[in-house]
């Protein structure tokens, strides 16, 4: 294989995107950690899963940025995970640190790379790295809306016991407390959950969307999601490698869109070889378009904090 992804961080969601990349078998996978021994051990443990598996993707560790190296798509998963209480926002300035480092390292030794974004708080550390590496604001973006869609369509398979491939959703904004589910385009099979669920339902879905990651840092007391955060984030590598050109809604910069510029927020986008190629403007309500630049807002203030 002669396509290359760079994990940086081998915690829970590093480790497990590396599985997931490892068992799309569509690139080589290094997976980077500062932790003497974790990269590599689990590198190798994934290597010995492949006969089984099925998988011959080339997986290594290394506590080495130089081994980053023409890497095609960098996904950036190091940092602090939140605990009980805390929001995504508490990780700022400690973890606005750790991108810094990072990302100067993806400059050095990938400038011609893809970053995918998984840190937290999502929206801040994508525009902080995107300022760190300078790169064009298409080819860095985070995966925020991509799970955050994820989640409302489990809740939405699961309150109507059907299939969850057969549920598609949109959700909008900050990938936080802030953000906007749209149960108007959320839909089983090409019909609108408005015709299948009751309007409290649907409340009470888009609801616990919002609050879903801190649903499992709660259950889980110690960390916070993985398992899903990995695999949203496998899927916009396959759709930039395909060239799948998916319609994915991705933390992306905005120059004018719904109203807002100058910041990393969750839209959709057309996600293809170029990475971010499109942003789609949805024909939006006034409060839901007072909801998303409410959003915006809100990580500008915190951008403020950072310096920008």
């Amino acid at each position: 294989m002669n396509k290359k992804i760079a994990v940086i961080g081998a915690g829970h969601v590093g480790a497990t995107t590396a599985m997931y990349l490892a068992e799309a078998n569509f690139a080589d996978i290094v997976l980077v950690d500062i932790v003497e021994g974790v990269p590599q051990g689990k590198a190798l443990d994934l290597t010995e899963a492949g006969p089984v598996r099925g998988y011959n993707a080339k997986v290594v560790g290394s506590n080495k940025f130089s081994d980053i190296k023409g890497a095609d798509i960098v996904i950036m998963t190091a940092g602090l995970p939140r605990k009980p209480g805390m929001s995504r926002e508490d990780l700022l300035t400690k973890n606005a640190e750790i991108v810094a480092s990072v990302g100067k390292n993806i400059k050095k030794y990938a400038p011609k790379s893809f970053v995918i974004m998984v840190s937290n708080p999502l929206d801040l550390m994508t525009y902080h790295m995107q300022k760190i590496t300078g790169f064009p604001h298409n080819r860095v973006f985070g995966q925020a809306g991509v799970l955050d869609s994820t989640r409302l369509r489990s809740f939405v398979a699961m309150e109507l016991n059907v299939a969850m491939t057969d549920v598609q959703a949109m959700v909008l904004g900050g990938h936080g407390d802030t953000m906007v589910p749209l149960p108007r385009y959320t839909t089983v099979a090409g019909v609108p959950i408005g015709e299948l669920i009751p309007k409290d339902r649907i409340k009470a879905i888009s609801k616990r969307t919002a609050g879903g990651g801190g649903e499992i840092v709660k259950l889980l007391k110690t960390g916070s999601a993985f398992y899903a955060p990995a695999a949203a984030s496998t899927d916009m590598c396959r759709s930039v490698f395909n060239d799948e050109k998916k319609v994915l809604p991705a933390s992306a910069y905005l120059t004018g869109q719904y109203g807002i510029k100058d910041i990393y927020i969750g839209v959709p986008v057309i996600l293809g070889a170029k990475g971010v190629e499109k942003i789609i403007e949805l024909k939006l309500t006034k409060s839901e378009k007072t909801a998303l630049q409410n959003s915006a807002n809100t990580y500008k203030k915190h951008l403020k904090v950072l310096g920008y």
